[in-house]
């Protein structure tokens, strides 16, 4: 469906790289010519393109992204020129392809280089003539269309390979722009993290905040999926530890990208400091246990998890609680001093707050006081677990479908749900 909103994309972060990009997309926006968008996967090649739309004279017209690899090969030619009833099995009605569909606005490519040879031919004609023929008509179409395209290949290369056409290269590589990737501006993730955690907190919430030691933490590491990533790590933060100040020791390392978790452990181990993330699962618990009584040192009592010594902890946890299973490990396994609440003087709120920090280190999600909607926290763990396959996967819906054990064409629908577009 065609694209028309008032809400201006915004392009975050004051680094030289991102404030060329936005003068740049200034310039650029005023013209009709086409424009190629290239750039590391989860770059934020669309936003770019919509901001290209909203800043110029198409404003309002409508805004028609279309992923040239997420759509099967069949289906293409359809998708964008559109079809007459009767032309093919199925095409029971008139539908208006993507080109018209963008009538007096902005069609947006996305991954143009998965277009196949045959369409690139197709293409190529449509950019020069402006106009095109839909599927079983006999008249063509005249259009007004600017068009975006954009890709995280090199088309050069693409070209020297022949997989991609020389000529329409050259035809869409009208207004070349280039997005930086995160690991290159390093002075935009602050602005970037702080927007996040605003855009995901959880309903009634305030939110994440980062200490200074984690975001050096996050501003060392290079962010090989981009701002999709971070914006995936931000949101996974928000539902974890909601409203709370982020401390580099505070994240298991489970819960982090691997390349992210090994700097968290070198940083620590030179700062000559442990953290949940880097014991197992059971001492790790022990270790949230222990950060989370230590305030009320004075109604404390020393324990151990190590052998026979479990029994320690019977006044807090009987072998009828169901929290019970989460603090056993095998006789001798840890030897790590715990401290415990008294009998006297754990409270029922003392005994939820460790509870909440014994579920947290195995990282399972806990009902905030306030509750929440579980329709809604479900609906933003399957977008968020979409994204992440669609990350890793380099917007490959195929491979990301066999990734979730997802049919392909529930996947699609999924992805069209949430306005993912398979790759930006």
């Amino acid at each position: 469906m065609p694209m028309k909103s008032n809400i201006k994309p915004l392009i975050i972060g004051e680094s030289q790289a991102t404030q060329f990009l936005r003068d740049l997309i200034k310039t650029l926006a005023a013209s009709s010519s086409t424009a190629l968008i290239t750039g590391e996967s989860g770059t934020g090649k669309e936003l770019v393109a919509q901001s290209l739309h909203q800043q110029g004279p198409r404003a309002g017209g409508p805004f028609v992204p279309i992923n040239c690899g997420a759509i099967p090969r069949d289906l293409i030619e359809s998708e964008l020129f559109g079809h007459r009833k009767g032309s093919f099995t199925g095409a029971v009605s008139d539908r208006l392809g993507r080109f018209e569909l963008a009538h007096g606005g902005t069609l947006f490519l996305d991954e143009i280089g998965d277009l196949p040879m045959d369409m690139q031919v197709k293409l190529l004609r449509v950019l020069q003539e402006r106009c095109i023929l839909p599927v079983g008509a006999s008249k063509e179409v005249p259009l007004d269309v600017r068009v975006v395209a954009a890709t995280h290949k090199k088309l050069e290369a693409e070209v020297e390979a022949g997989r991609f056409r020389e000529d329409l290269y050259y035809r869409i590589n009208v207004l070349p722009m280039i997005t930086t990737p995160l690991r290159e501006r390093p002075d935009d993730i602050a602005a970037l993290l702080n927007f996040y955690a605003d855009k995901h907190a959880l309903p009634q919430t305030k939110a994440l905040r980062f200490s200074n030691d984690m975001m050096q933490l996050m501003q060392a590491y290079a962010w090989p999926g981009n701002v999709r990533e971070l914006s995936n790590l931000v949101d996974r933060f928000s539902t974890l530890y909601p409203s709370q100040l982020l401390q580099i020791q505070t994240v298991p390392a489970c819960m982090m990208p691997v390349g992210l978790a090994a700097l968290q452990a070198e940083w620590l181990a030179q700062r000559g400091m442990t953290a949940a993330a880097m014991f197992p699962p059971p001492l790790r618990v022990a270790a949230v246990v222990s950060h989370v009584l230590a305030p009320a040192a004075d109604s404390l009592v020393s324990g151990s998890l190590a052998g026979s010594d479990h029994e320690a902890l019977s006044p807090f946890v009987g072998d009828d609680d169901p929290m019970a299973h989460l603090l056993s490990s095998p006789a001798g396994s840890y030897s790590m001093p715990v401290k415990v609440l008294s009998p006297a003087s754990a409270s029922n709120d003392e005994i939820n707050e460790v509870e909440r920090a014994i579920l947290m280190a195995q990282g399972i999600q806990t009902l905030p006081p306030e509750g929440m909607s579980l329709k809604q926290h479900l609906v933003e763990v399957e977008r968020s677990l979409i994204e992440q396959a669609l990350a890793r996967t380099q917007g490959n819906v195929s491979q990301t479908a066999k990734l979730l054990q997802l049919q392909r064409t529930t996947l699609i629908e999924k992805i069209n749900k949430y306005e993912l577009r398979g790759a930006a």
